[in-house]
């Protein structure tokens, strides 16, 4: 199975990873105690690097888990402030990110889904942690400079002017750590570039257990496995709703028209002929890596049915497995996106089983702290 694999891997990770805490166990996590947590902001509706990162994996590991695993996935609606945001444009993108959660195929039967504003746990443990963490720690973060230089359309982190950083975009990775802690996390599967951020977890947990007492596991970073997608018109950047070129990004929303435009009009290159080469051909191999998700084939491997072929071919071939790909859980978000009596009562189902484990946490922390 493949939740095994990441357990064995899981492993390794933790021998070499990135600080000391990694060295170190926490308590002892029985079979039974396995927690999978991880989150997602309330961006809206999803676009295809969403879906062919987090939220695919999401579906995977709720399909080749165990049934005595524990699948929590959140929508960190905290985290969103952290930048501004029109409120009405946010109340809609949070209701409509749970909707997109359930059309991919997240059966809230099998995993607890919940709004992580809705519980206010998550704010009471992040000011725990907010009181034992080193700033010097959240200093050495590097998302918050690159989310800080994208909100002011710098070009690099070196043009970012500090004095416009506010607190809460400092220390969300507390409230990260604090969000997978709650629920004694033992796997977490994020993007790579949230792999510091586990490490902060790690660091933040095993300074408690130290501090305090043996509570938290230290839990391990499992790595999504699709390649990020990175834009259609700019393929050194992500795929991101933030850019202004609509063309540059494939909604969960876009028709079939929509996205095979998109992807025509695509930025490839003038070099004859069809190689994965990211350094030097990063739009040609941006759309290898995305026909590649739609298959399960390594983009490599894809590349080869296209030597005698040119971009044209590519194209048509992208736009057919991304149509396909989408078309079921378009449907299915188009229906549920107004069904908002089910989605409110999906979130309110969702947050109470998150509060029963999270509330078991919080009275331990309490005693442990001393606010019995």
């Amino acid at each position: 199975m493949l939740l095994n694999s990441f357990r064995r891997a899981s492993s390794a990770w933790g021998a070499r990873g990135f600080s000391s805490t990694c060295l170190r166990r926490g308590p002892d996590i029985s079979r039974k105690s396995r927690v999978i947590f991880s989150g997602i902001q309330p961006t809206g509706t999803p676009h295809l690097g969403n879906f062919l990162g987090a939220l695919q994996n999401w579906v995977r590991l709720q399909e080749d888990s165990q049934p005595e695993d524990v699948l929590i996935y959140s929508i960190v609606g905290w985290h969103s402030l952290t930048l501004p945001q029109n409120p009405h444009a946010l109340a809609v993108a949070r209701r409509e990110m749970l909707a997109a959660l359930l059309a991919i195929g997240l059966d809230p039967k099998r995993v607890i889904i919940f709004h992580q504003d809705d519980n206010p746990h998550h704010t009471d443990l992040s000011w725990v942690f907010n009181c034992i963490t080193p700033v010097g720690k959240l200093r050495r973060m590097t998302t918050w400079k690159a989310r800080l230089a994208t909100s002011r359309n710098a070009k690099d982190e070196s043009e970012v002017d500090e004095s416009m950083l506010n607190t809460g975009l400092f220390t969300y990775p507390v409230l990260q750590a604090a969000d997978i802690l709650l629920y004694k996390a033992t796997h977490v599967p994020v993007g790579e570039d949230q792999k510091q951020h586990i490490e902060l977890a790690r660091d933040i947990g095993d300074n408690f257990n130290r501090t305090f007492r043996d509570l938290f596991p230290l839990p391990a970073y499992i790595a999504t496995p699709t390649r990020r997608v990175l834009s259609l018109k700019d393929p050194t950047s992500k795929m991101s709703k933030s850019s202004p070129d609509i063309s540059s990004r494939i909604l969960l929303t876009d028709s079939e028209k929509e996205i095979r435009t998109k992807i025509r009009s695509a930025v490839t290159d003038s070099i004859t002929g069809v190689t994965y080469d990211p350094a030097t051909r990063p739009g040609t191999s941006n759309l290898l890596s995305i026909l590649g998700a739609c298959t399960n084939e390594e983009p490599a491997v894809v590349a080869k049915r296209f030597e005698s072929k040119g971009h044209g071919d590519l194209k048509a071939d992208v736009a057919d497995a991304v149509v396909a790909l989408l078309e079921r859980p378009r449907t299915e978000f188009e229906r549920l996106r107004g069904e908002e009596a089910y989605i409110t009562r999906i979130a309110k189902e969702g947050v109470e089983k998150a509060m029963v484990r999270s509330g078991a946490t919080m009275r331990e922390v309490r005693h442990s702290v001393g606010l019995r």
